[in-house]
């Protein structure tokens, strides 16, 4: 047995503990030191609220930009190719994104992380469950949304995300949202997906699994389209329509009835953005994300806390569509986001297969490269805070009980 090889068994579980210990410690001066600084910072949000969030985004971007140096310092790259996804920075994105397991989200932070102006101004949906983590309160300042599944919660969760698009995401001035249509992980969702697709006569999907369309229906509904391309929402749709038909792949009208995955056929009302004359409040892209893990075996949250798997490469392939090329109708909608995830199975059919990405990507595999420099900065940023807030909440236990003591005397 070679020595390095050798060596590496023998620091692996030593170095776990060490990473283990400093994420928990990262977590501990980090996560409490943005929530102090928003509470001081309470004051400025009565007198300006667009200054108050510009901060607030800058520390979210901060404190996720350490989420993503958990990854980077395990090994775990991510490489991302496909479309030229640059004009899209600054533009109201919808991104739509294959649901794997726990490490998808701290992935696509790292990939973010490294494009100016995108974590500051995004909005996550996620499981409400998600609520009652550490990172629970972090997304509650930052106005996330959780979204509760099952049929029971189905109307009221659609209603609830419209509503906070019109209260929060609008007026934040809020720039990119992710969604992961699927609902879920692929593990728990694949045979619950299957047993569907073969009751509908649908394409029986292994690497994702048949997405939830309720969501982004309500996301179009209340942000619309901005139509710079001359294109119509009729044609949008006509074209989905022939797309379904020359891929065999009709989606029956009975199937969209009986999915649980939500049509949000009752969201019948104009763009809210179009309503108050907020061209700026339109979705202008749709950026579908593939993410593809080595051999078809993701990585975990546990993975990138302690850093036990071997170094890796996690593949994001890019798809950027105007607003304006998607429908908007239900049952267009559906097929078009159906169509969406037969695409990603035969990419990841073939990926997993050949290891190969299809040869026409605008931007060829390219590894996302992060900052140290920037990185150490951000925690010497993040200590230096935790030690004056340290020190404020001794100064202020000590004046009160000198008040006290000064008091009873």
């Amino acid at each position: 047995m070679p020595f390095s090889s050798s060596l590496h068994k023998v620091i692996k579980y030593p170095r776990a503990a060490i990473r283990t210990i400093l994420v928990v410690v990262n977590n501990i001066y980090c996560v409490p030191t943005y929530l102090v600084w928003m509470f001081l910072l309470l004051p400025l949000k009565k007198i300006h609220k667009c200054y108050y969030y510009r901060i607030e985004g800058i520390l979210f971007h901060w404190l996720l930009a350490n989420v993503s140096m958990w990854s980077w310092t395990a090994g775990y790259e991510v490489v991302e190719m496909g479309d030229d996804i640059t004009m899209a920075f600054d533009r109201r994105t919808l991104v739509l994104a294959n649901h794997q397991s726990t490490s998808d989200v701290p992935l696509l932070m790292a990939a973010f992380n490294a494009k100016k102006g995108v974590l500051p101004n995004i909005m996550w949906i996620m499981d409400r469950l998600f609520k009652y983590t550490n990172f629970g309160a972090v997304s509650l300042v930052h106005q996330d949304f959780f979204i509760a599944s099952g049929k029971s919660n189905r109307d009221k969760s659609l209603q609830q995300l419209k509503s906070h698009i019109q209260k929060c995401y609008i007026p934040r001035k809020r720039k990119w949202m992710v969604l992961f249509p699927e609902g879920g992980f692929l593990r728990k969702r694949k045979e619950v997906s299957q047993r569907f697709a073969e009751k509908n006569n649908l394409p029986v999907l292994n690497n994702v699994t048949l997405p939830r369309v309720g969501a982004m229906k309500a996301i179009m509904d209340m942000l619309g389209a901005s139509d710079i391309t001359g294109g119509t929402a009729s044609g949008a749709a006509q074209d989905a329509v022939k797309q379904s038909e020359s891929n065999n792949t009709i989606i029956p009208s009975e199937a969209i009835d009986q999915d649980d995955d939500d049509d949000c056929d009752n969201c019948k009302e104009a763009s809210y953005a179009m309503l108050n004359g907020q061209s700026g409040g339109c979705l202008e892209y749709i950026l579908d994300i593939t993410i593809a893990y080595p051999q078809g075996v993701p990585l975990d949250l546990p993975n990138i806390v302690h850093g036990m798997r071997d170094s890796c490469q996690t593949f994001l392939f890019y798809k950027l569509y105007h607003s304006s090329e998607v429908p908007h109708e239900s049952e267009h909608l559906t097929q078009w986001l159906y169509n969406r995830f037969y695409e990603k199975e035969k990419l990841l059919e073939e990926f997993y297969r050949t290891a190969a990405w299809p040869a026409t990507c605008t931007i060829p595999p390219t590894v996302v490269h992060q900052d140290l420099l920037r990185f150490l900065l951000i925690h010497l940023f993040f200590i230096t805070s935790t030690y004056v807030h340290v020190q404020l909440i001794l100064m202020l236990v000590n004046y009160t009980n000198t008040m006290y003591v000064y008091l009873l005397s």
